[in-house]
């Protein structure tokens, strides 16, 4: 059975860093797709990164060259390094892959202050 556990959200202030961690169990990461995803209050769930088993990434528009994401395979764990932040990146993040049907994390709270 799948299981991805995210931990490393918090609150900082807007500027500031955070590196987000996604533990799995139950597959292999390596041989993954991961994705990050996150959701704010009020608003839809979107789509922030992912990374294929190739290595291949992929980051939405509002958070390129600010966000970066990565796996150590060691660990079987991905990562998402948050950078310059902003208000607007105040969500609830999520990791996920797909093995037959999708697979969530918990999710967690991440809170940029102005």
């Amino acid at each position: 059975q799948v299981q991805l556990v995210e931990s490393g959200g918090g609150l900082v202030q807007a500027g500031g860093s955070l590196r987000l961690s996604c533990a799995a169990s139950g597959t292999i990461i390596s041989n993954s797709f991961m994705a990050w995803h996150r959701q704010a209050p009020g608003k839809e769930r979107e789509l922030v990164a992912y990374i294929t088993s190739a290595g291949i990434t992929y980051y939405t528009d509002s958070v390129k060259g600010r966000f970066a994401i990565s796996r150590d395979n060691a660990k079987n764990t991905v990562y998402l390094q948050m950078n310059l932040l902003k208000p607007e990146d105040t969500a609830v993040y999520s990791c996920t892959t797909n093995k037959g049907r999708d697979y969530w994390g918990q999710g967690t709270q991440v809170t940029v202050s102005s």
